[in-house]
Order: C-alpha cells, then sequence, then structure tokens
C-alpha cells in the first residue's frame, strides 16, 4: 500500500520591498512521500519569492509533466513555470518554448555539476532564470519543519529574512544565469 502525502499548513506573512509587495500567505501543501523536507522547503521559498496572484502549487513530483508551481492565465494556458531542484536544462528549455517565464531554484550536493552541465545550454534562453539555493539555510530550517508553518519573511535588497518561532534566518538567492529577471 502506498504511503500517503503528508499536509501541511503555511501561513507566511510576506513583506517584499523589492516588488512592493506585502501579502499574507495562507496555503495546504501536500508532501509527496519520497519528497524530501529540503525539497519542501525550497518548494515554500519559491512560492514567497515568485508569488503573484494566481501562482498554485501543482501535483509537482507525483506528476512529471507539470512544474513545482505555476500561473495560469485566464485562457488556461500557463505563464509561469517554476521548478526546485536540478531539472535537466532541456525539460526548462522545452517550457520556456511555451510560456512567458521559467524560474528554478536550485540547490543541493550535485549543484556545483549541474552549473558546469547545464547553465551554458540555458544561458541562451531570456526567458529562463535560476537561482542557487544556499544548503546550509536550507540545513538550519529542516529541523524547525513543522505540520503547521507560520513565517513572517521579509525581501529586501535581494536578501530573504525569514522569521519562525522567534528565530531569524536570513540568505541570498543567488542567480545562476545570465537570462531573463
Amino acid at each position: 500500500m502506498a504511503l500517503p502525502p503528508i499536509i501541511y499548513r503555511v501561513a507566511i506573512d510576506l513583506a517584499d520591498s523589492d516588488r512592493d509587495r506585502y501579502v499574507a500567505l495562507r496555503a495546504t501543501v501536500a508532501r509527496h512521500p519520497s519528497e524530501t523536507a529540503e525539497r519542501l522547503i525550497v518548494r515554500l521559498l519559491a512560492y514567497a519569492w515568485c508569488y503573484e496572484e494566481g501562482l498554485v502549487f501543482t501535483k509537482g513530483i507525483s506528476s512529471g509533466d507539470e512544474p513545482d508551481l505555476w500561473v495560469k492565465g485566464a485562457d488556461g494556458r500557463t505563464q509561469c513555470w517554476i521548478e526546485v531542484g536540478l531539472p535537466e536544462a532541456e525539460r526548462l528549455l522545452k517550457a520556456g518554448h511555451h510560456v512567458e517565464r521559467v524560474v528554478l531554484f536550485a540547490y543541493g550536493s550535485g549543484l556545483r555539476r549541474w552549473k558546469e552541465r547545464h547553465l551554458p545550454k540555458l544561458s541562451r534562453a531570456e526567458n529562463i532564470i535560476c537561482y542557487g539555493v544556499d544548503d546550509p539555510f536550507i540545513a538550519e530550517l529542516v529541523p524547525r519543519l513543522e505540520r503547521s508553518l507560520t513565517w513572517a519573511l521579509t525581501v529586501a535588497g535581494g536578501v530573504i529574512y525569514l522569521e519562525m518561532n522567534g528565530e531569524a534566518f536570513a540568505t541570498v538567492l543567488t542567480p545562476l544565469s545570465a537570462g531573463g529577471s
């Protein structure tokens, strides 16, 4: 029998002064049994960093043909495609041919090798941007992951400041490519 997903209830008070976006985000997020805590944390960071009206979590890891998050227009067409992890460049390029914007949040022990292999292919695509997420930052959050999360997340000058349960953390998402914005 397959294990059921773990459900997380997330409240993020987002104050993004870089984009002049101040909003209280609420989401229920399913963590697939094969998904790591690190990956879930990066999905939540991607949700906050890229937040715009209509941004939703998809089936993600349990559906090979969907990104982790997306924004669809009124006509049902995908406008923004957001992935986390270290996907093949071809997957991102294919998405980039069909959507306005593709955003990748890359992390993990294979990141250096991934950059050497895939960034040259992606650098030609103007609508694809890749960010590197700091592994030590993620590692600090993993033991604090609870089924009910409340984050106060501030973005200022490209820095993410995260407060949860009275503890404060900070990181910078490093742009990995010279692609679009």
